[in-house]
């Protein structure tokens, strides 16, 4: 019973961290850059109009993204700080009918948040984990700080030193990562910042590994343990996660999900959801 509070209460605090595209103003689509190449159909620089972006600030091709050529879309997630930016920052202001300079603002302030927000989904998360609870006190008042620099004008948003602060955020994160990983049972490995780009870990006992920043581009992982493994930062993309098992993990962000491959058998902590694109098994 007490986990199912802890479960609703978690989930509870990470409603707001996930994308609201009725309440935002398409920023993902105006903000941000992309290249022409496998997942952009075309070249779009910082601060313009993805063509595609109706005048009530819809997708025009959202149903047909991968067909059309923008798979980058699909597996993009702001983390909810689109509406957090719209809606809060600047007072539900919509760019298309304000000065010309409030695209500008809007575009600099978006990523900022973006990247608060995705540092408040670790926080959180790492408040919900009973073996981290010796540094849930500093974890709470990161969290209040990340919370509070959310909050700021538009000028001290573009100004801000979000290194300086993520640095301060991923100091506890890791000490939580120790403090999970070390009620696994057996070895811990530690493939930290790895390269494991294409590697061949079918069926590999990962339990408890830590995969912080790890390039698995490509790997196949079909069939892994990666229960109780720490995620964060890992670089999912085209990864094979076919009846791998994730149950436990932490750490794990619906983006990374979303580029990687798995199907039904691949079991799922409960803080993400299985992409709508991954092909279920018959």
């Amino acid at each position: 019973m007490a986990d199912q509070t802890e479960e609703r209460r978690d989930g509870a605090a990470r409603s707001g961290l996930r994308g609201d595209c009725a309440n935002c103003f398409g920023l993902c689509c105006v903000a941000l850059p992309f290249a022409a190449s496998a997942d952009f159909a075309r070249d779009k620089p910082a601060g313009k109009p993805c063509p595609n972006l109706l005048a009530d600030h819809r997708c025009g091709i959202h149903t047909r993204l991968r067909q059309e050529g923008y798979p980058g879309c699909t597996v993009y997630d702001c983390f909810g700080a689109g509406q957090k930016v719209s809606q809060v920052t600047f007072g539900g202001r919509d760019w298309r009918t304000e000065p010309a300079g409030a695209l500008g603002e809007m575009a600099a302030a978006f990523p900022v948040v973006r990247h608060l927000h995705e540092l408040l989904w670790y926080l959180t998360e790492a408040l919900s984990l009973a073996p981290a609870r010796p540094v849930h006190a500093g974890l709470r008042d990161l969290l209040e700080r990340t919370e509070e620099l959310t909050l700021l004008p538009p000028a001290e948003l573009a100004a801000l030193d979000v290194d300086a602060h993520r640095r301060d955020v991923n100091a506890l994160l890791l000490r939580t990562s120790e403090l999970m990983r070390a009620g696994v049972r057996g070895r811990k490995k530690d493939r930290r910042g790895a390269d494991l780009v294409g590697a061949r870990l079918r069926g590999a006992d990962l339990r408890g590994a830590s995969l912080r920043g790890a390039c698995l581009i490509a790997a196949d992982l079909t069939g892994a343990d990666l229960r109780g493994a720490d995620l964060i930062g890992a670089d999912l993309r085209d990864t094979n996660l076919t009846d791998a098992d994730l149950t436990g993990a932490f750490f794990l962000t619906q983006p990374q999900l979303n580029a990687a491959r798995g199907g039904a058998g691949t079991r799922l902590p409960g803080s993400v959801t299985r992409p709508v694109h991954w092909t279920a098994r018959p």
